[in-house]
């Protein structure tokens, strides 16, 4: 519209009004907010490794995506569906004194106590409780052992082909079990399909009963459960050797998204990150911010992408502040699309 003259003054109109307020205003606003994370070195996704996948198998970004790497209680995923394969939900399932003895968190389950196939689940998938990965196993298959060629054969059929078990549980074992950031977004994504363990994974918290009456109290280990928006389903996972590890699922308005994360160094970071590549999941446009690192399957050459740093490594509020800036350069270039 260009100027409107009135009364003997100049006055903008609101065309140019909303043009001096994005630049003047939304621009020096977004440069000083992104200009600390730009200075900072995480300009990529805070972990080892990462994916985050449509439900078509398209990836939206990727960082070592076929990295073999160790997958901690992820591995979970598939002991959840190869017990199911094998195992109804109400079975119950007596406890050996091998699955009590395993080396895990609290709580603890004991041998001789008899709980049912849904209830060591849910301490599998919502509380990683190893001895209830090794419980299921050994009720399936008769033994850990047995159950591991069942889990890796599953994999197989899934295509996970950079994958290999050598337990139920996760727990380290020499070397000898691995897997990559996009086997284990195809495997979250063949669990889901399992209405059992879709329904475990949205969990908050749960009380299992014995069939001796004891109760057991168990709370999610992920936390992005409690977000107000776009809560984010998965199973988190742990190791020395492992780190922080999580793979999960989000809905978006274009479908489920699958996201994995292997490495990070700390829960903090690991929820960033988790955070960042449901942010790419659900606006993929938003991957051209991140810096990309592949490798190509059997090559073990290292590629690496560089785009515009990305917004990440914001200091306070770790988990969110991401996502807000994104937010903001979303709005920003809507306006400049408006105008």
């Amino acid at each position: 519209m260009g100027w409107l003259f009135q009364s003997g003054l100049f006055i903008a109109s609101e065309e140019i009004v909303k043009h001096y307020y994005f630049y003047a205003i939304v621009i020096p606003f977004l440069l000083i907010i992104a200009a600390p994370a730009a200075a900072l070195p995480g300009k990529t996704v805070p972990a080892k490794a990462a994916v985050v996948m449509d439900a078509y198998g398209t990836v939206l970004y990727a960082k070592f995506p076929n990295a073999r790497l160790a997958p901690a209680s992820t591995v979970k995923l598939m002991t959840a569906m190869v017990a199911l394969d094998h195992l109804k939900p109400d079975d119950v399932v007596m406890i050996s004194w091998n699955a009590s003895r395993v080396k895990t968190i609290p709580p603890g389950i004991c041998p001789d106590e008899e709980m049912t196939v849904a209830d060591l689940l849910h301490l599998a998938l919502m509380k990683s409780i190893n001895s209830s990965a090794v419980a299921l196993a050994e009720a399936a298959a008769g033994s850990e052992a047995a159950f591991t060629v069942l889990m890796n054969r599953k994999a197989q059929e899934l295509g996970a082909r950079d994958t290999l078990f050598a337990n139920a549980s996760g727990l380290p074992k020499g070397g000898n079990q691995y897997s990559t950031a996009s086997d284990l977004a195809l495997i979250m994504k063949a669990a889901l399909s399992y209405p059992l363990i879709r329904e475990i994974l949205a969990t908050k918290e749960y009380t299992i009963r014995t069939t001796a009456g004891r109760e057991i109290f168990v709370e999610s280990s992920n936390h992005l459960l409690w977000q107000e928006q776009a809560m984010i389903i998965g199973k988190t996972g742990y190791t020395g050797n492992a780190r922080h590890c999580f793979v999960g699922m989000m809905a978006t308005e274009s479908g489920p998204v699958f996201t994995a994360v292997l490495g990070a160094r700390s829960r903090t970071s690991l929820w960033r990150a988790t955070s960042m590549l449901a942010e790419v999941g659900a606006h993929p446009e938003l991957a051209n911010l991140l810096e990309t690192r592949y490798t190509k399957r059997g090559s073990g050459k290292t590629n690496v992408k560089k785009n515009k740093p990305s917004t990440a490594g914001m200091q306070q509020d770790p988990i969110g502040q991401d996502i807000h800036i994104s937010r903001l350069l979303r709005i920003s270039s809507q306006q400049l699309g408006n105008n």
